[in-house]
């Protein structure tokens, strides 16, 4: 199975707005197949198509990082219908490699999407499985972790990368 390139920040397709997905085709499938591969082989919690240069609203979470099949979580059109509470944590991201940045996040929320099988889903999760969601329906709405940083911190990130030192 094709492990795909994680993009990394400031690529264009992680600033944009992904697209619905309107049909769950053999594609979609095999994406998220190699979405699966490529997040536990980095390790990660969680992967957005946008990563992965596909500019369509799909997310993988799995607070087990592979360890866990049972955790997988794989949602296509992604909601949060529901949020309570607050919380401030470190985040890391697979686009924006070494780096941290502390972000408030609701600590419960209740998401709604479409499985790889065309059923609804509605779930709720609280605490780091809520944190994994909403970092992931960040990057379909075109953002990561360093949106949530200073400007100063911002700046000496992109002028690593420029500098090809990250």
């Amino acid at each position: 199975m094709p492990k795909k390139e994680i993009l990394i920040y400031p690529d264009k397709v992680l600033k944009s707005r992904a697209h619905e997905v309107d049909n769950i085709d053999l594609d979609i499938v095999s994406l998220a197949e190699d979405m699966r591969h490529t997040m536990h082989t980095a390790p990660g919690v969680g992967l957005a198509a946008p990563q992965v240069g596909a500019s369509m609203r799909l997310v993988l979470v799995d607070p087990s990082a592979g360890k866990e099949e049972s955790q997988l979580v794989v949602l296509i059109n992604p909601v949060i219908v529901e949020k309570e509470g607050v919380e401030t944590d470190s985040e890391m991201c697979l686009s924006v490699p070494e780096t941290s940045v502390d972000v408030d996040r609701a600590s419960r929320i209740l998401v709604t999407g479409i499985d790889l099988k065309g059923n609804e889903v509605r779930m709720e999760a609280e605490g780091y499985l809520a944190r994994i969601f909403q970092h992931e329906i960040d990057h379909l709405d075109g953002k990561v972790i360093l949106d949530y940083a200073s400007s100063l911190k911002r700046s000496i990130y992109l002028k690593k990368r420029k500098k090809g030192t990250l």
